[in-house]
């Protein structure tokens, strides 16, 4: 059985993108462009890990990942947090299982996936 991933990215191209990587190595996968009933989502795909495109490591930037990280049916899913922002680490101290800085190098991008799925 393929391995889920749920992509909430609001970028297109950068969207895009993860879709070939996923597909190529694999996945199954479903892409968002915004949160908008996202959660809902979540529970019905059942993701074994999540990308999730953070602007701004803020309450409301991060509610989303917190909410997957406290609800207890979602609780074990990693969620792994994209973003431009210089200080995103921080998003790692409030939910992330794991943070990836854009740009992002694909290799990486995979290897991260690895690690949290395994």
């Amino acid at each position: 059985m393929k391995k889920r991933i749920l992509v909430v990215e609001n970028n297109k191209e950068i969207l895009d993108v993860i879709a070939i990587v996923l597909e190529q190595a694999g996945y199954e996968y479903r892409l968002y462009t915004n949160e908008k009933n996202i959660f809902v989502q979540v529970i019905q795909f059942e993701p074994d890990a999540i990308l999730l495109d953070i602007v701004q490591p803020t309450i409301e930037g991060t509610e989303l990942c917190r909410k997957i990280k406290a609800a207890e049916g979602t609780t074990h899913i990693p969620v792994i947090v994209l973003s431009t922002h210089p200080k995103i680490e921080k998003v790692k101290e409030v939910c992330a299982d794991e943070v990836i800085a854009k740009p992002f190098d694909i290799d990486f991008l995979l290897e991260t996936l690895d690690d949290q799925i395994a």
